[in-house]
């Protein structure tokens, strides 16, 4: 009787363990595979979108990031939104992680090289000004012209997640070209909206933040590798740069590349499923919670409109091109390793998906709220145009034939710069 009870005890074990495999086998698969993050991030869009203009959810949904949310700790100015927490100070740490990688590549990987580091600076120097120019074109002479900021930046979220749902058909060196080309994009756009949309920037704050940033950087000097060490600091760092008027995810950045490689290679296995699975899902649903117009096909005809839209979608991949194509041929820059010029274009395309800093820079250039929207809807349409553009051209010139020989070349040179972080370390 008690072997009956104890086998069928067993028994139902076993099923329960083939449930639990069947069930979470595919998710866990589904999170380790690098197309999961784009993926996720393009449902969380279109869920967002979609509940954002249905008359049963588009009040509560929207109001729902804007709600007010009051932490008053020791008399400290606090971001006072959800919309606001998520985009000032969950997204520091995807900048941070972001940065991480570019510090490692730049210190031992791909862009170790000056001639591979400087491509991006350039590139993202083409995807700037290009744009800037094309929407100076359509609205210099109007009451628009104002808006020539907002097709210069390229998200970096929504366009590394398009491209990771290539998987490993593209190129390491390509990812880390994107994500490089992006921060230095971004940098721009913050410096853009601090010399020319920001009335208020707080220099005493920047100030103090410049002094922390140095903290950081001294203990980095005394060779202090516990990440703990850092946290006081950065926390301190972040609170002076949101404060002082500046986009407060560049702590982030500046936290990344003044802390020692031993230091972040313990924080990046900590950082990354929180950020790709829930910072960045987060970031999507909050930032395209966007109310359309019902005629906001009229905004297509505005100058606006047209240039935006011709900005991020031709402006940039022309920019980022063409820049890029000068300098190598000029030999004051080379190619990512295992890329060529084709493959090169398509990441232009990419830096079409402005999204976040494009919309955030619509609301400071313009004060009339039909002319945010108008900016806006071309934002998205762009965006969308440029990240369909894009996932395609990458489908059409990378072969899946080659991504096999590609990961081989890519793990053996991985394994190489291992060794060397190793005996650096």
């Amino acid at each position: 009787m008690f072997k009956l009870e104890v086998m069928e005890a067993v028994s139902i074990s076993l099923q329960k363990r083939k449930l639990t495999h069947r069930i979470f086998t595919p998710i866990r698969a589904f999170l380790v595979d690098s197309r999961a993050v784009g993926i996720i991030l393009i449902a969380c869009t279109i869920l967002s979108l979609t509940l954002s203009n249905l008359p049963a959810t588009r009040s509560a949904y929207n109001s729902f990031w804007q709600h007010t949310v009051h932490i008053t700790f020791a008399g400290l100015h606090l971001p006072d939104s959800y919309l606001l927490w998520i985009n000032d100070v969950f997204m520091t740490f995807f900048f941070f992680l972001v940065g991480m990688e570019i510090k490692r590549e730049l210190a031992t990987g791909e862009l170790a090289s000056v001639k591979k580091s400087l491509l991006p600076i350039l590139a993202a120097l083409g995807g700037m000004i290009v744009p800037a120019i094309i929407f100076t074109l359509f609205n210099g002479n109007t009451v628009h012209s104002h808006g020539w900021g907002i097709p210069m930046a390229t998200d970096i979220a929504f366009s590394l997640g398009v491209l990771s749902l290539l998987g490993k058909r593209v190129p390491v060196s390509l990812k880390i070209f994107l994500a490089a080309l992006a921060i230095i994009d971004d940098l721009g756009a913050v410096i853009t909206i601090g010399i020319f949309y920001t009335d208020s920037l707080n220099t005493t704050y920047l100030l103090c933040g410049l002094g922390m940033l140095a903290v950081v950087l001294l203990l980095n000097r005394l060779n202090i590798i516990k990440p703990v060490w850092y946290l006081l600091p950065g926390i301190v760092l972040w609170y002076c740069i949101f404060n002082s008027g500046v986009h407060a995810t560049i702590a982030g950045v500046l936290m990344a590349f003044s802390m020692p490689l031993k230091s972040l290679a313990k924080l990046e296995s900590v950082l990354y499923r929180p950020v790709n699975f829930v910072i960045m899902p987060l970031f999507a649903l909050a930032n395209t919670a966007i109310l359309l117009p019902a005629d906001f096909m009229q905004a297509y005809s505005s100058t606006i409109s047209m240039g935006v839209m011709t900005g991020l979608v031709l402006g940039k991949p022309v920019g980022i091109f063409l820049f890029s194509f000068i300098a190598i041929r000029l030999k004051i820059a080379s190619l990512p390793s295992h890329t060529n010029y084709a493959q090169l274009w398509g990441i232009g395309i990419l830096g079409g998906i402005g999204f976040t800093m494009s919309i955030f820079t619509s609301t400071l250039a313009y004060n009339a709220e039909a002319l945010q929207v108008i900016s806006k809807v071309s934002i998205i349409s762009a965006s969308v145009i440029a990240a369909i553009a894009g996932h395609t051209w990458f489908r059409q010139v990378i072969p899946a034939a080659t991504t096999t020989m590609i990961a081989y070349k890519e793990i053996a040179e991985n394994r190489e710069k291992e060794e060397i972080s190793l005996a650096i370390s």
